[in-house]
């Protein structure tokens, strides 16, 4: 899976826009020391295994979103997440789940990258997850 179904000329404004929101939050000041010195190929790679989770999530849209393969996806997103950028707590994966199905550009992108309606089921799955 390639992260090219995000629009790159985005990653700066989608940045901008993340630490207008969060930046004096305890998740983005962690995200902040964990990227520091991160090369433009690391950050590449940490995106790629980002979108292969999400294609992943793709090839079992068709599940309930209780399955157990799906629970583990949710685990592994979070754990993903937790490992490579900052503590993702229920609360900021439930956040983040809103925020993919919200119907903008993440949602057009994460359903380019693994099939439509990929994203409001991620974001299903994660609510089912945690409930």
């Amino acid at each position: 899976m390639s992260f090219d179904a995000f629009d790159k000329s985005k990653i700066k404004e989608y940045a901008d826009k993340a630490r207008e929101a969060w930046g004096n939050t305890p998740a983005y000041k962690e995200y902040e020391e964990r990227s520091k010195g991160r090369s433009d190929i690391e950050n590449a790679a940490l995106a790629e295994g980002l979108m292969d989770l999400f294609t992943d999530f793709g090839v079992l849209r068709n599940r309930p979103v209780d399955d157990a393969a799906v629970n583990e996806k949710v685990k592994e997103l979070q754990d993903f997440i937790t490992k490579n950028y900052y503590k993702c707590t229920d609360e900021i994966l439930l956040g983040l789940g809103a925020m993919y199905a919200a119907g903008g550009e993440f949602t057009e992108n994460i359903d380019k990258a693994a099939g439509e309606g990929t994203a409001v089921f991620v974001n299903e799955a994660i609510k089912a997850w945690i409930k």
